[in-house]
């Protein structure tokens, strides 16, 4: 099956000599969610900006359905929906009229009883006759969604969307993401709150100073990247681990009484069940064991470090 977004080579430089975009190249599965992560000013918004025809690229190209979005805006645009990190909409229109026209721009003949479904999964249905100036933050973050779902898109952009909410929106908001995803919508998601990418994305693309970095499955990318570490807390301190132990990657804690060993995710307890025989045969004596695992955060921060 042919990808629902393909990205080739897409370049963007600005008037002023700032490349935004450097050679980006990469596709986009139809019914996935896939999180876009990187630093501010990493490429990320420009990117999305150009997909949905915002912007326009310095080279390369971007087809939705096999369109390009340049010469094909109409087409390409009325397959996407997007939900931006500012709001920008009428304060003084209601709710309802406010999604019930950004349907109407998209050429979709009315349908209120779509609108009021939309407003009902998002909370949103007791407010429908308010104006956005009587709205909390959170509730005008719930109708930039709804204005974005408006047009049935069967791509959905969300960019940082729970980015100064409260904790009932992201619940609301990741549920609502889940069950679009089970009706065939394929969304794609910039966060700075990594650990809502590792929860509930299929993929994970990392882009800093315009150059992706990667793009992997969020499962392979954790086994490749991905460690656990064991801390083995000792009784008694030791200024060096004994040479009996040199044949394990072991490092040791800043108090002298702590054990580290790293081991990537996937080894066998067998090695673990060793380095305890052979610890306790060198006459060290331990009364806890911890492990901790690589978080999707570690492998972010370890992977812009490296571009820094």
């Amino acid at each position: 099956m042919a990808p629902i977004i393909s990205i080739k080579s897409l370049s963007k430089t600005y008037g002023n000599g700032f490349t935004a975009l450097d050679h980006v190249s990469f596709d986009i599965e139809e019914g996935e969610i896939l999180a876009l992560l990187g630093p501010n000013g990493a490429g990320k918004t420009t990117l999305i900006s150009i997909i949905c025809g915002m912007t326009n690229p310095s080279g390369g190209q971007v087809t939705v359905s096999g369109h390009d979005v340049v010469r094909d805006f109409r087409k390409t645009r009325a397959e996407i929906g997007l939900v931006p990190q500012e709001l920008t909409t009428d304060m003084f229109e209601t709710v309802f009229n406010t999604v019930s026209f950004s349907r109407g721009l998209h050429g979709k003949k009315p349908d209120p009883a779509y609108i009021e479904q939309v407003l009902k999964d998002l909370s949103l249905y007791d407010k429908r006759n308010n104006a956005l100036r009587e709205l909390s933050g959170g509730m005008k973050r719930r109708v930039l969604i709804a204005k974005a779902l408006s047009h049935e898109p069967r791509i959905l952009f969300l960019d940082e969307p729970t980015a100064g909410v409260d904790v009932a929106l992201r619940k609301d908001m990741w549920q609502l993401v889940e069950r679009l995803r089970k009706t065939g919508v394929t969304i794609i998601l910039t966060t700075h709150y990594i650990e809502e990418a590792q929860e509930i994305a299929d993929r994970v693309g990392v882009i800093n100073r315009g150059k992706l970095l990667l793009v992997e499955e969020k499962d392979t990318l954790m086994r490749k990247l991905g460690r656990k570490q064991l801390t083995i807390d000792l009784l008694g301190r030791i200024e060096a681990i004994p040479e009996s132990l040199s044949g394990f990657s072991l490092s040791l804690g800043e108090g002298g009484d702590q054990l580290i060993y790293d081991y990537e995710l996937g080894s066998g307890d067998g090695d673990i069940a060793r380095l305890l025989s052979a610890i306790d045969a060198a006459g060290l004596r331990f009364d806890d064991v911890s492990t901790r695992q690589t978080s999707l955060e570690d492998i972010f921060v370890s992977l812009i470090g490296e571009t820094a």
